[in-house]
């Protein structure tokens, strides 16, 4: 393992001479950036194809229903098969299924319904890689750098979320077929990147195999026994349900302003842009506040920046809004996913990441479906003061929860989790 020996030299370790971070991270950077690309040409070549909307939406859910459907089987068996060979099998897959799409389209036999299967295969790979490289994380960084680590992760996503649209634009005007050959290279890239990890990913256990079933249902179980992870994962639900529908919400608002597309470009780009400075400031932050004031503090920012959305008519002033509550993001994010990664047994870590992620991004149709019928009933204005109504009680209820109050301390000694 590429864990730098600190124990009696007195020196810090550094994150940048961990080699198979490194290479990790690295690879994944590139493949990021390529799924951002081909996630905004998908729709654009479905629109220029068919032009039917209905359609990119039909492509789009297929890409997304495998965080439905995939996360709770999926996270027995990275618990199970060799993660190291599940991490270069995914990016492998995943390049070769995008990599049939510019075939299909240079042999002149595209569907829609071929992009689609496409699209799964990509977002069941992407579900099976981000669950072995959570529980893999620990086994590679020390205790002590595990939230830097997880802060560059934020960083690479949301760099990539900033970059990755304009630049998947900018490739399909060259040619509808450039921005899937991008990104098939880029998962290429990175799966020549996980050739460099040489450990053993595995977290060992003497207790005996559950049954498919038990080890599916033992996340959720764990998850149940444990007030502290359970808190959390209620908190990351009500976030991602009050900011996926709030993305919908500050468009049509921003529109019902006088906006024009350009101009909500930009909103959106600013909005992207804070939660990228606030994902590269989080490696550093996260010293210098307690995980509880993070965990409750982050929710009352929340609660007090969301009801100012209604109190502009500015499209630039809205992204700056936004902008602002995405910079605090990554910081409670690194907190409460260095605290579930360091708290979970390792060989429990797969299921518990994956039911967890079930019960928190399975709120996002819910949150599309409850924006667009706010907008529908009560138009943008009354549905930003909901959803700040919803945040404030959440803020509330987070400050009053024995099991955040009572949060301990990170470990700050260089160690790796697991006897490792």
């Amino acid at each position: 393992m590429t864990v730098p020996a600190t124990k009696g030299t007195g020196k810090r370790p550094s994150l940048w001479r961990n080699r198979e971070f490194v290479a990790l991270w690295s690879g994944q950077v590139i493949s990021t950036l390529g799924t951002q690309i081909s996630g905004t040409a998908m729709p654009l070549l479905v629109l220029a194809t068919t032009g039917s909307p209905s359609d990119a939406g039909l492509v789009g859910a297929a890409g997304t229903l495998p965080f439905l459907l995939g996360h709770l089987p999926a996270g027995p068996l990275v618990d199970r098969w060799n993660r190291r060979k599940i991490l270069l099998v995914s990016q492998l897959v995943a390049g070769l299924a995008l990599s049939t799409v510019p075939i299909a389209m240079w042999l002149g036999v595209f569907t829609i319904a071929h992009l689609a299967v496409a699209a799964f295969v990509q977002g069941m790979c992407f579900v099976f890689f981000g669950l072995a490289e959570r529980a893999a994380l620990p086994l590679i960084v020390p205790a002590s750098l595990l939230p830097t680590a997880i802060a560059h992760n934020e960083a690479r996503s949301r760099g990539a979320a900033l970059i990755g649209p304009p630049l998947g634009g900018m490739l399909f005007g060259l040619g509808r077929a450039v921005p899937f050959v991008a990104d098939a290279v880029s998962f290429l890239i990175a799966s020549v990147g996980m050739l460099f990890i040489r450990s053993d990913l595995q977290s060992r256990t003497t207790k005996p195999v559950e049954s498919l079933w038990q080890a599916t249902t033992a996340g959720l179980r764990w998850i149940w026994r444990h007030p502290f992870i359970r808190a959390a994962v209620v908190l990351i639900a009500v976030s991602n349900l009050v900011f996926h529908a709030l993305i919908l919400i500050i468009v049509v608002l921003a529109q019902h302003h006088g906006a024009t597309p350009t101009d909500i470009g930009t909103m959106l780009g600013i909005y992207s842009g804070g939660g990228l400075v606030g994902a590269l400031a989080a490696s550093k932050l996260h010293h210098h506040f307690t995980p509880k004031a993070v965990i409750i503090g982050v929710n009352w920012i929340w609660a007090a920046l969301l009801p100012l959305f209604v109190l502009t008519s500015s499209p630039l002033v809205i992204g700056v809004i936004g902008a602002a509550s995405a910079f605090v993001g990554p910081l409670w994010n690194v907190v409460i996913i260095s605290y579930t990664t360091l708290l979970v047994p390792n060989e429990l870590l797969g299921r518990v990441m994956s039911a967890a992620m079930t019960l928190s991004w399975g709120v996002m149709p819910l949150a599309s479906v409850g924006a667009g019928l706010l907008l529908t009933t009560i138009g943008p204005t009354s549905s930003v003061l909901v959803l700040s109504a919803l945040m404030l009680i959440t803020a509330v209820a987070a400050t009053a929860s024995p099991a955040l109050r009572h949060a301990p301390p990170l470990p700050a000694h260089d160690e790796v989790l697991g006897g490792r």
